[in-house]
């Protein structure tokens, strides 16, 4: 078991760690997470990798407002694509969703009906849009 995950898809390598201190010749402390209090935070250097900085794992602090118990909300900005998942003997349909401070790619699958409740803005310029392509596609048809 590695890092309490199992199986031979479990990820190889977790972090990066903050390097507290060096312990002897090939040893290092790591600052660990309060997630990974049973792991003794001492490693060899062979069990650890250079981290390799990426622009991506960065996020500014301006743009994140922190609330009063250091939570922050996630905020919708664009649906990007619907579809309807079909069960048995329902269908659920899902919208992928655009969220703030997050590229195109971090883009989620949210029910459509959650979405719904909780940002009714974000259907209002879809619904709009849908209702013009429909109303053209209606005027093609009758000339």
């Amino acid at each position: 078991m590695r890092f309490g995950k199992k199986g031979k898809l479990s990820p190889r390598f977790i972090g990066p760690f903050e390097i507290l201190s060096r312990v002897g010749e090939v040893a290092y402390k790591l600052a660990l997470p309060p997630s990974l209090s049973a792991v003794h935070p001492i490693f060899h250097v062979s069990m650890l990798r250079k981290y390799i900085p990426n622009e991506s794992h960065v996020i500014s602090l301006d743009s994140v407002e922190l609330g009063p118990d250091l939570t922050y909300e996630e905020e919708p900005i664009a649906i990007l694509d619907r579809q309807i998942r079909k069960l048995r003997t329902k269908e659920i349909a899902s919208v992928k969703v655009q969220w703030k401070h997050r590229s195109v790619r971090q883009a989620t699958w949210e029910t459509e009906s959650d979405m719904r409740s909780r940002y009714p803005q974000l259907f209002e310029a879809s619904d709009s849009i849908g209702s013009k392509a429909q109303q053209k596609g209606k005027a093609q048809v009758q000339e």
